[in-house]
């Protein structure tokens, strides 16, 4: 597989704040990654260095075998939608579809005329007077309907309905399949798109902390519940990512489960329990479900 990004002890600082600290990893041609994790984790800094919209603090950042800093022949293949997307103040969603092909060469304007009746966007109305829901789908719009060969979704779409967001998930999929392109999204509603995705980047406090497949990190958490002397004899010295107990049960969540140590947990009576993906990362960077879902 080629690597269209490379990123090898990437670190920017902020008046003493470090947005990102220290992040090398590589993202392949042609799949759908996940850039996970929570508010003031890093995602949306990240992503800016990425498309030539910062500078780094220091290491080196290679897209398309290039700079990205300053360098129209790698940004013309990039499309980076942001959740807090910005027009001229008189424009209608119109004059966004007339100018996008401009910007980008692969623009399918017959896709964006399909995507525009399936958002049911009004053209013709001012965008300062749209709802957050219709500008989000906007940016989705073209995202999609650019087919740049790497495209940022920087949460744009947390201002869609619940349908609307479906909506662009199954025109995600079915167009990705049709145009094969580099897609990185970036979202908190990981239970809703980690279907999607084929390979996971979570960030917490600027330090890429979890850099998988997505297939494989599926299935590499269990948890464990019973008595609690039966899960902690069970547990031993495994590493731990979770742990509840109420009265005399406990629930553990552990990685690494072989298929033979599941068949010793049955036989002592524990029952044993797959852990989806945002759970996995809410135990990985110690935030509480409650709290997680309150930030997405």
């Amino acid at each position: 597989m080629t690597n269209i990004i490379e990123v090898s002890g990437l670190t920017k600082r902020f008046s003493g704040v470090t947005a990102v600290d220290d992040a090398t990893f590589s993202v392949g041609e042609n799949k759908i990654y996940g850039l996970l994790g929570r508010n003031g984790a890093g995602k949306t800094t990240l992503m800016q260095l990425l498309t030539g919209q910062d500078f780094a603090t220091k290491g080196e950042i290679s897209v398309f075998g290039q700079s990205p800093v300053e360098n129209a022949s790698v940004l013309q293949h990039i499309s980076f939608i942001k959740e807090s997307q910005r027009y001229p103040e008189d424009f209608r969603a119109k004059h966004v579809f007339r100018s996008a092909p401009w910007f980008f060469s692969n623009w399918d304007a017959d896709f964006a005329e399909q995507l525009i009746a399936d958002f049911r966007l009004p053209l013709n109305r001012r965008i300062k007077k749209m709802s957050r829901g219709q500008v989000s789908a906007i940016g989705v719009i073209v995202g999609l309907a650019s087919r740049a060969p790497l495209t940022f979704f920087d949460e744009p779409y947390l201002g869609l309905d619940a349908v609307a967001r479906q909506t662009f998930y199954d025109r995600l999929l079915a167009d990705y399949a049709e145009h094969p392109r580099t897609v990185v999204l970036s979202t908190h509603l990981i239970d809703e798109v980690s279907n999607l995705l084929e390979h996971v980047l979570v960030i917490d406090e600027g330090r890429i902390i979890i850099d998988e497949d997505a297939e494989t990190l599926r299935g590499s958490a269990t948890t464990v519940v019973g008595t609690r002397p039966a899960v902690d004899a069970f547990v031993g010295a495994r590493e731990v990512l979770h742990r509840d107990a109420i009265g005399g049960l406990a629930s553990v969540t552990i990685t690494g489960l072989s298929a033979q140590e599941r068949k010793d947990a049955t036989a002592a009576g524990l029952e044993l329990a797959p852990v989806s993906l945002q759970q996995l990362i809410v135990r990985r960077t110690n935030t509480s479900e409650k709290e997680f879902e309150a930030i997405a």
